[in-house]
């Protein structure tokens, strides 16, 4: 769940981790801000998979807690 200014962002660095965008889309309407959700998936190792999702959070500026991956 991203709001319309972090959606470009998250979605280019999964992209280029191999991660696919199956699904772009909103849950309600007229909300301030405007919420996206998403849909991807990956194949592969768990950690790369999990690495990438990493990246992408870090680029959106969504992972403010610490992490247990290096």
């Amino acid at each position: 769940m991203l709001d319309s200014g972090e959606l470009q962002p998250v979605l280019k660095s999964l992209l280029k981790d191999k991660i696919n965008i199956v699904a772009i889309h909103q849950h309600m309407t007229h909300e301030e801000p405007r919420i996206m959700f998403f849909h991807y998936w990956g194949r592969g190792r768990a950690k790369d998979l999990a690495n990438a999702v990493k990246g992408g959070l870090l680029v959106g500026g969504l992972l403010e807690v610490s992490s247990p991956l290096p």
